[in-house]
C-alpha cells in the first residue's frame, strides 16, 4: 500500500503544481495594469538632481520644483507608447492646467532631441535620467508613466501607461481641481 501511494503521489504532484501555477496566472488576467498601486502615493517624491536635456550644465533638483504642483512624465524616444501618448501630453501642457516636466528615461540625448524636434516639445523642462536611477526611485515599471506632485513635493497620483483623454478627464482634472482649491 505504501508503494502505490508513493507512486500515485509522484504521478499527481506535477499536475497539482501545474494547476496551481495556472490558477496563479489566471488570477491576474482581466485586471487593469493601470491600477498598479504605488507605495509612494502620499509620500515625498524621491530626491533628484538631474541635468536638463537642453542645458546639461544646469542641474534640476526636486527642491527647484517645490512651491508648484506639476506632472512629471516619464518618456523615452525608444518608447512606442510614449509616441501615442505625446499628443495628449502636449495638449495637457498647452492647456495651462498643470506644468508638465519630462523625465527622459534611459535615452541618448541626441535621440531625445530628435524625437522632440519631430513631435514637439511640450515640457516646461526635461530632466535626463540616463542611468535610470531616479526612475527606479519613483518605482517606474516602464514608460510611459506619470506622476502628479504637489507644492510640498508629495506624490499625489501615478498614471501607469499612456495619458489618454479618459485619464485626463477622470483622474487628472479632478485632482488638479483639488490642488487648485488647496492653493
Amino acid at each position: 500500500m505504501k508503494k502505490s501511494t508513493s507512486t500515485w503521489l509522484k504521478a499527481i504532484l506535477p499536475l497539482i503544481i501545474f494547476i496551481g501555477f495556472v490558477a496563479l496566472l489566471m488570477s491576474g488576467i482581466g485586471k487593469n495594469p493601470r491600477l498598479i498601486p504605488s507605495p509612494l502615493i502620499g509620500k515625498p517624491a524621491p530626491d533628484f538632481a538631474l541635468p536638463s536635456l537642453h542645458d546639461p550644465k544646469r542641474i534640476i533638483r526636486k527642491q527647484d520644483l517645490l512651491g508648484q504642483y506639476y506632472l512629471l512624465n516619464v518618456w523615452g524616444s525608444w518608447c512606442p507608447s510614449c509616441r501615442v501618448e505625446h499628443p495628449m501630453v502636449s495638449q495637457l501642457a498647452s492647456s495651462g492646467l498643470i506644468p508638465v516636466y519630462g523625465l527622459n528615461w534611459k535615452d541618448e540625448p541626441e535621440n531625445a532631441k530628435a524625437w522632440l524636434q519631430q513631435f514637439g516639445d511640450p515640457y516646461a523642462d526635461i530632466l535626463v535620467d540616463y542611468e535610470g536611477r531616479t526612475a527606479i526611485d519613483f518605482g517606474v515599471y516602464g514608460a510611459p508613466e506619470s506622476f502628479i506632485i504637489d507644492k510640498k513635493g508629495i506624490i499625489r497620483h501615478k498614471v501607469v501607461g499612456e495619458i489618454t483623454p479618459q485619464v485626463v478627464q477622470n483622474e487628472l482634472i479632478p485632482l488638479i481641481r483639488i490642488l487648485d482649491a488647496e492653493s
